[in-house]
């Protein structure tokens, strides 16, 4: 089994949307990307995210969009190498028009901040101490 994650996201404005993950430095491979669908970069070669207008997510499901701003089935968790990247991170999420819904929390072996994309989508950046 190849060891990719992909998973496809809906969100009301496209272009936004691109332009607020761009700011937090994920690329865009326009080979597979549309006016419909943008297949973003967040690791190259392992972890893909693909931004689907409403429209086009809706018709892959086959029933009603969730709006993330009004519930959540997921919770995206991103591993950072350090601290500082989660806070870097952190702090371009929210200069790009995200918004943090708790402050960090610091468990001296893991530190975690989580923030709400244009669309409500709610992502969790976390450090993990290495194992000694």
């Amino acid at each position: 089994m190849n060891k990719q994650i992909t998973f496809n996201l809906p969100v009301k404005d496209l272009n936004k949307s691109k332009a607020f993950f761009s700011a937090l430095g994920f690329s865009f491979n326009p080979q597979f990307s549309n006016e419909s669908a943008a297949f973003m970069v967040i690791v190259d070669g392992s972890i893909h995210a693909v931004l689907s207008t409403e429209a086009f997510f809706k018709s892959l499901i086959g029933k009603p969009v969730v709006q993330a701003k009004e519930a959540n089935e997921v919770v995206i968790c991103l591993n950072c190498e350090s601290r500082e990247e989660v806070d870097r991170l952190i702090a371009k999420a929210v200069a790009a028009g995200g918004r943090t819904p708790h402050p960090p929390e610091d468990h001296g072996f893991m530190y975690d901040q989580g923030f709400e994309d244009l669309d409500g989508h709610l992502w969790n950046l976390v450090w993990m101490a290495p194992q000694t």
